[in-house]
């Protein structure tokens, strides 16, 4: 696994820290450094960003809900949002809670409406600003749906805004709130919070940095994007191991029942170009990656300005890791080189464990 960070740092990546739990203990790896500047090293067990981690969390919650008979996948948005997916040829009649959670609603990503010019200085002019969820759920809905809901699938940011606002609707609480009491309180998970528009990591954290432009400098964006990155989508922070062990909680059913836990892994098939490795499959919050020794594993990942997140457990709950790499590169090549890395340190740490 060292063998495997090291090959991921040698990418280009400035901090890679990983960590995989096993029945036969704990193993971890560093490799790069904790910031550019002091080359310290990168952080034991730091404070991370988990980006689009979150939405596992959400969807957790949602189908808490629907076990408690409070909620139902077949539901439509309009049934619970009225009024607020509509226009451009958008109907929330024709979208239910169940496409929402698989991206199979057709919706527009507002995150191409935040930050329209992928530039340094784009970043640093907008990067204090933040939006209602009901205000990002809007600049959406000037867009047409990219297809009918139900008859394809397409990563979206926006269908997990509106996870967030039904769980309000329905429960009188906010999104961050169920999550606290329904999940981290229940599992301990002390240093993992709902941040929301707060820009600053506690410490010890590992510095994020973004490269804008081929060629260009690798900027400091460890203060987040706050557009896209303070919302239901994508705002909890956390650690390596909280991570490792809401997956494993998740994945042996201590937080959903089985009808639930079944039909979060219900999966549709990703598409080849949907960035994800062949035969991934996304169900509820969950996506399902093979293995190359068999099987495969459960998990989401997360990515922002300077980050990118792994966190997964085999399908038994017996294994899991957390995989953060701290920069990211503008050239495509680099990128996907730095992905084919992280995706293969995942496969020989889950494939050679047992």
């Amino acid at each position: 696994m060292q063998r495997d960070a090291d090959a991921l740092r040698d990418t280009g990546v400035t901090g890679v820290a990983v960590r995989l739990e096993t029945p036969r203990g704990t193993v971890t790896a560093r490799s790069g450094v904790g910031d550019v500047v002091t080359r310290r090293p990168v952080s034991k067990d730091g404070y991370l960003r988990l980006g689009s981690t979150t939405k596992t969390f959400v969807a957790t919650v949602m189908l808490q809900l629907v076990g408690e008979k409070r909620l139902s996948l077949d539901q439509s948005v309009e049934q619970l949002l009225p009024g607020v997916v509509s226009g451009a040829g958008n109907d929330g009649r024709t979208i239910t809670v169940r496409d929402l959670l698989q991206h199979t609603s057709g919706l527009s990503d507002y995150v191409y409406d935040v930050f329209p010019d992928p530039s340094a200085q784009t970043y640093f002019a907008n990067r204090w600003s933040a939006y209602e969820p009901e205000e990002l759920v809007a600049l959406a809905m000037r867009h047409e749906p990219d297809f009918p809901a139900g008859t394809r699938w397409s990563y979206s940011n926006t269908n997990y805004v509106l996870a967030g606002m039904i769980i309000q609707k329905i429960t009188g609480h906010t999104w961050e709130q169920q999550v606290h009491d329904r999940i981290l309180r229940p599992l301990g998970l002390q240093r993992t919070d709902t941040p929301g528009t707060k820009p600053f990591l506690p410490r010890p954290h590992t510095a994020n940095y973004q490269q804008f432009s081929v060629d260009g400098p690798l900027v400091d964006s460890t203060i987040p994007y706050r557009p896209f990155d303070s919302g239901a989508d994508g705002s909890m922070t956390g650690t390596a191991r909280d991570l490792n062990r809401f997956f494993a909680a998740l994945v042996n059913g201590r937080l959903l029942k089985p009808a639930e836990l079944a039909a979060m892994r219900r999966t549709v098939p990703v598409p080849q170009d949907g960035g994800h490795p062949a035969g991934t499959g996304d169900g509820l919050g969950l996506f399902f990656t093979p293995l190359s020794c068999g099987g495969g594993y459960l998990g989401h990942g997360g990515s922002g300005f300077g980050y990118v997140i792994r966190a997964a457990a085999t399908t038994d709950g017996r294994r899991t890791i957390t995989v953060s790499a701290h920069s990211r590169s503008a050239d495509p090549q680099i990128a996907a080189r730095q992905e084919d890395a992280l995706l293969d340190l995942i496969d020989h740490a889950l494939c050679r464990t047992t």
